[in-house]
């Protein structure tokens, strides 16, 4: 199949939309109906986020970012970024609450989020460097990831993306003035139920949060879909995935930007 196929890629974005809608999970994707480059998972991915927002899922207010980190990159078995949608209905700021029998098997992360100031359009490529003044402010933030596959180490990376690269919502916490410098040391530790789950530090997302922010930037731009002003980025987990259950309560602190709550009842 490649993104030309039409009908294909509007039948495979349906069976990822039912899969979320209805916290099925399944095998994989029909042989006929998996992408089978990247190229073809984004157009993929494309298709079924517009069938998200007429769904209810509100409209996009930015992207999640997977696999920018060692621990991820090898829990994953994936040695490069992807990157999903993000829609509002699913962002909260401070504390939320999500619900367990919407999901399949749901999961959270410890993440750095950042707020574009400015529509990220340049003449060349984005760098660590010029990221900096394209960036309103930064805050923790978890994010809640779902596993919508009956083994998802058996998919191909390219259907992973096709489906949102398993985000399922997302937590942000007060924003705070971004500094490059501070967010490349900053430490962030999640507790689940009260109980340290992991601790590291920023320099852990590509060697510099704002490497995580440029390759996005980057890929939109070839896209043709840049990012834009207001849109919130998450940058990657820099704790392995921890899954979870109703009536667990998770807890992130960033030193210098704050903390952020999730709640998953019943």
């Amino acid at each position: 199949m490649n993104e030309h196929d039409e009908a294909l890629v509007d039948e495979a974005a349906r069976m990822l939309l039912s899969v979320r809608t209805h916290a099925d999970p399944i095998d994989d994707l029909p042989d006929r109906l998996r992408p089978k480059t990247l190229d073809e998972s984004y157009f993929m991915q494309d298709r079924l986020n517009g069938m998200l927002a007429q769904t209810g899922y509100g409209t996009p207010v930015g992207y999640k970012i997977g696999c920018t980190t060692a621990v991820m990159q090898d829990y994953l078995g994936i040695p490069h970024p992807c990157a999903g949608k993000m829609f509002d209905g699913d962002v909260f700021h401070d504390s939320g609450t999500f619900s367990r029998s919407s999901l399949c098997r749901p999961g959270v992360e410890c993440e750095i989020a950042v707020r574009i100031d400015r529509d990220m359009v340049a003449d060349q490529p984005f760098s660590i460097e010029s990221c900096d003044s394209f960036v309103r402010a930064a805050m923790a933030s978890i994010e809640l990831v779902d596993d919508r596959w009956t083994d998802f180490r058996t998919v191909s990376t390219p259907a992973l993306v096709a489906e949102n690269f398993f985000n399922a919502g997302c937590v942000l916490g007060q924003p705070s003035a971004a500094d490059g410098g501070a967010l490349k040391e900053t430490a962030g530790t999640m507790w689940i139920n009260g109980e340290r789950a992991g601790s590291a530090s920023g320099s852990e997302i590509l060697g510099h949060p704002y490497a995580a922010l440029a390759w996005l930037a980057n890929h939109q731009m070839k896209r043709d879909t840049p990012l834009k002003a207001g849109d919130y980025v998450t940058l990657g987990s820099v704790v392995q995935t921890q899954w979870i259950d109703a009536g667990d309560t998770i807890e992130i602190e960033f030193t210098g930007l704050g903390k952020c709550i999730l709640r998953l009842e019943p």
